[in-house]
């Protein structure tokens, strides 16, 4: 045996060697003693070894203030490795709970103190990878049937990992075998832990560690969505670390996960996903060809409803921009050299957010991915196709780390920024585009956030990709979601702030004549609001009279389309200013048809708001003064098609608003009015036309003075009006809507002739036409129209001043009789205060003595109805007969004493008797 001892075992050993061997074996000795206890059949018995051996090795220490720790632990590491590390590896797997807890305690006392815990790997990982993996970890318990002993194994595994950092990479096959299996587990506190391993496990070992990732991926996606958010949190780290140092292969099957996480109701578990993506922008190594997928991950992120969230992605991002920047110098010596200012209508710059905000570090730097060939769509769309999680554990505030500051989002990025987001411009778009028509609405929310953010850092390279964003803001805008709306509307005013406007126009504007919708109006109300005012001066006139062609501005009965084209009328007024002086016309015809189709559902007060700005940048005080100066081109317009109108025109709405709204204004444009109405009120055109016209006529015409004769101008048209509009309409023809029209005549004639404009000769004249078609109309169905021929009847007569033709004069009384017996109070009363006029122009004749045939007949009808049911007719045809008493006062005694016995009451007969009795012989 001495032969075979080496020169170097056979040396003479030094001072220190031998106290190291001396300690050593004296803690041989000391452990020899307990050692034969772990070996007991009695649990009692174990564990009292167990707890032996925990005094001895934590009371083992250099006891010399001078004594060197490091001669300690290798004085240790013998009987560590050879005598304590083998009994404590079997007792992992004892029955009794309390004796393994002690035995893994035991193992992480000696991983620290021996001199070379690497030393212990090869058994020790064996070890514990039989405790903690499954052959089937979803279906079989792990063999560690206790949770806090797979915590505290789980703990040791990640001590080893520290202790023995790269030396642990032959062990790695043990170690990913077991944490498979603990990122499963039951207990959230085991999962955690195992989250800390695994990313502790990357760092320590990352020239071998992409071997091994690919297998950690699986289960840290399927642990992503634990209930506890503390977990989640744990997770995404985890898969930081897992893919910043393992395979690129694994980026697309993590990044799907990571943006659901992005919708997370925690804000603690959104924050963990942009650290990771921002860490990974800033120190993948192959993260150029990642660019594309990972941005759209971290500017998400620039949104979050948490300002401290929101503030820390944006100093990310600069850093990451930065960085770009710095590694591609050389590219952009030009632009950096020769650095152009921002563009004078960019959005009002705002200061940086100040980077105390940010807490925590980026994660270190060692990937392997590779290039990924899937699109942004593959990120978004499962994003919240399960049930959103929200787990017991409430969230805690956000860290008090970061302070209140939400990133300026109008603010210029900076030039490495706005250059990454360029040239990954055209892969990100195509899948923006997809996800925004998602049929979950927080995706088309992210969405459409993100688009605003991507167009804030293309600026004018946003023309090269023009048309499809126009297409998918032309669908967005149409979501019925709010947000999205809302962003895609921010969307559409950048593209106008950094594209001509004779680029957008020509794609917008036909798009808007193919097919005119809400959405389409919104996108180019918002290009235009986004745009300059001298770049949209060339053009307002043009968008102006596009607005007002008929297959857009009637193209829909929408409430919402009227909104949004109205939004276009202000859009052009509010940026164009004075330049809308060229266009004011078609842009007065866009407010007229908003005014006519949606007024009343709304609309009405922003039309009016709008009309004031119009008159604003026209230069005249008032709308009233707008439409003043404007109201004879406007029926000019109007008249180019009225051949053609209907009852469902739109043109017929367009002229109510012009009639209702111009006031004065309509006294100077009788000569375009009076043809308008001419052609349209004849009995060939349709009904329902005339009938609507003839009710905003009539409202013009009952305040006459203000409106239409406001220049004292209409009597130069009245025989127009009562030859052409007047007898034809009032002319009987069978059926109810003849009848109807009929009614709406008589009611115009009426506000006519009530409406003070008219001397009495031109009501005398109007009466000779007329009055035959008013006589016959107190025999229609209607109660209205009877109700109102009697007044207009009244009305003739008062003014008639004895040139009614005495023939035409004795048919009238005869009509009016008959009304006497109507079935309308109101119509009874009516005719009977007609025949008093009736009668006060038979006593201003002078051949009065011709009537009293006549008046005997009107005396003895009259003297029926005074024995009337009601007292107001009672007392109406009381009235009637004391004004004709002074006509022929003894005839109409004698036939008042003829009746007196037959009335039911003689008080109303004794009362007219008492009158004439009174009057003077």
């Amino acid at each position: 045996m001495a032969a075979l001892a080496t020169p170097e075992a056979a040396a003479p050993r030094g001072p220190t060697e031998a106290g190291e061997t001396a300690e050593a074996a004296e803690l041989s000795r000391s452990l020899s003693r307990l050692l034969p206890g772990l070996e007991a059949d009695s649990k009692l018995g174990r564990r009292r070894a167990l707890e032996a051996l925990q005094r001895v090795l934590e009371a083992a220490h250099p006891e010399a203030p001078d004594a060197d720790p490091d001669a300690a632990a290798a004085a240790f590491q013998g009987p560590w490795v050879h005598l304590l590390l083998p009994r404590l590896l079997r007792l992992l797997a004892d029955p009794a709970e309390g004796c393994r807890a002690l035995a893994v305690h035991l193992l992480g006392l000696g991983l620290r103190r021996a001199a070379r815990p690497r030393d212990a790997l090869p058994r020790l990982l064996p070890a514990l990878a039989a405790r903690l993996a499954s052959p089937e970890p979803a279906r079989r318990p792990p063999p560690e049937a206790c949770e806090e002993l797979r915590l505290a194994l789980v703990q040791l595994l990640g001590l080893a990992v520290r202790l023995t950092g790269a030396a642990f990479a032959p062990h790695l096959d043990d170690a990913v075998r077991a944490l498979r299996c603990t990122l499963l587990d039951p207990f959230a506190a085991v999962r955690r832990e195992s989250c800390e391993c695994a990313a502790g496990l990357a760092r320590a070992t990352p020239d071998h560690f992409h071997m091994q990732s690919e297998s950690l991926v699986g289960p840290l996606m399927q642990a992503i969505s634990h209930q506890h958010w503390r977990v989640r949190v744990a997770v995404i780290e985890a898969t930081g670390a897992t893919i910043q140092f393992g395979s690129g292969k694994s980026v697309d099957d993590v990044l799907p996960h990571l943006a659901q996480r992005l919708f997370d109701d925690v804000p603690q578990v959104r924050q963990a996903v942009m650290r990771v993506v921002g860490g990974w922008l800033l120190s993948l190594r192959d993260r150029y060809s990642l660019f594309h997928k990972l941005i759209p991950l971290l500017l998400s992120s620039l949104h979050d409803e948490i300002p401290e969230v929101a503030c820390e992605a944006r100093s990310l991002w600069e850093q990451v921009g930065l960085q770009w920047q710095t590694e591609n110098e050389d590219d952009l010596k030009d632009k950096l050299d020769f650095a152009s200012p921002p563009p004078a209508h960019h959005p009002s710059p705002a200061p940086k957010s100040d980077p105390s905000c940010i807490s925590g570090k980026p994660l270190p730097a060692r990937p392997q991915p590779r290039f990924l060939r899937r699109g942004l769509a593959s990120i978004w769309c499962p994003v919240l196709r399960r049930h959103s999680l929200s787990g017991p554990e409430a969230p805690v505030s956000l860290m008090g780390r970061l302070r209140h500051c939400r990133p300026p989002a109008g603010s210029r990025p900076g030039l490495g920024c706005r250059e990454l987001v360029f040239r990954n411009f055209s892969k990100i778009l195509p899948a923006v585009g997809h996800d925004i028509a998602d049929w979950v609405a927080g995706t088309r929310v992210k969405s459409a956030q993100l688009l605003a953010v991507l167009l804030l850092h293309a600026e004018d390279h946003i023309t090269q990709h023009l048309e499809p964003v126009l297409r998918t803001l032309l669908h967005a805008c149409a979501d019925e979601e709010a947000a999205v709306v809302s962003s895609c509307t921010r969307s559409a005013e950048l593209v106008g702030t950094f594209v001509s406007p004779e680029v957008f126009l020509k794609l917008i504007l036909p798009a808007l004549r193919k097919s005119p919708s809400p959405s389409g109006l919104l996108v180019l109300a918002s290009l235009i609001r986004g745009c300059p005012r001298e770049a949209l001066r060339p053009h307002v006139k043009v968008i102006a009279v596009e607005l007002a062609q008929a297959h857009i501005c009637q193209a829909s009965e929408n409430h919402l389309y009227g909104e949004r084209l109205l939004q276009c009328v202000q859009a052009v007024v509010s940026v164009g200013r004075e330049d809308c002086r060229g266009a004011g016309e078609p842009l007065l015809e866009v407010l007229v048809t908003v005014l006519a189709l949606w007024g009343p559902t709304g609309l009405g007060d922003k039309v009016q708001e709008a009309l004031a700005e119009l008159a604003a940048v026209e230069g005249v005080d008032s709308s009233q003064d707008l439409l003043r100066a404007r109201v004879s081109p406007l029926l000019e317009w109007l008249a180019a098609s009225h051949r053609a109108w209907t009852g469902h025109s739109v043109e017929l709405l367009q002229l109510d608003v012009v009639l209702t709204h111009s006031g004065p204004a309509l006294g100077e444009a009788l000569p375009q009015l009076v043809p308008i109405l001419r052609s349209c009120l004849q009995p060939a055109r349709d009904p329902a036309m005339r009938l609507k016209l003839f009710s905003t006529l009539t409202g013009v015409l009952l305040g006459a003075p203000e409106t239409v004769d406001s220049q004292g101008q209409l009597r130069g048209y009245l025989d127009t009006l009562v030859q052409d509009i007047f007898v034809p309409n009032l002319q009987w023809h069978a059926g109810r809507t003849a009848a109807a029209i009929r009614t709406a005549a008589v009611s115009c004639l009426w506000a006519l002739v009530s409406s003070g404009v008219l001397s009495d000769r031109q009501i005398q004249g109007m009466q000779e036409t007329l009055m035959p078609q008013i006589l016959t109309a107190l025999e229609e169905d209607s109660q209205m129209t009877r109700l109102i021929s009697c007044r207009i009847i009244n009305l003739f007569l008062k003014t008639s001043n004895g040139v009614i033709d005495p023939d035409r004069f004795i048919k009238i009384y005869p009509e009016l009789l008959k009304r006497l017996d109507d079935v309308s109070d109101d119509v009874r009363l009516a005719a009977t205060s007609a025949l008093v006029t009736w009668l006060q122009r038979v006593q201003s004749e002078a051949s009065k003595c011709c009537y009293q045939s006549s008046v005997r007949h009107l005396y003895r009808e009259l003297l029926v109805h005074l024995d009337d049911p009601e007292c107001a007719v009672q007392d109406a045809v009381l009235e009637a007969l004391k004004a004709g008493s002074v006509l022929f006062p003894d005839l109409l005694v004698k036939e008042t004493e003829a009746v007196l016995h037959k009335h039911r009451s003689p008080a109303y007969c004794e009362q007219l008797l008492q009158h004439l009795q009174a009057l003077p012989q």
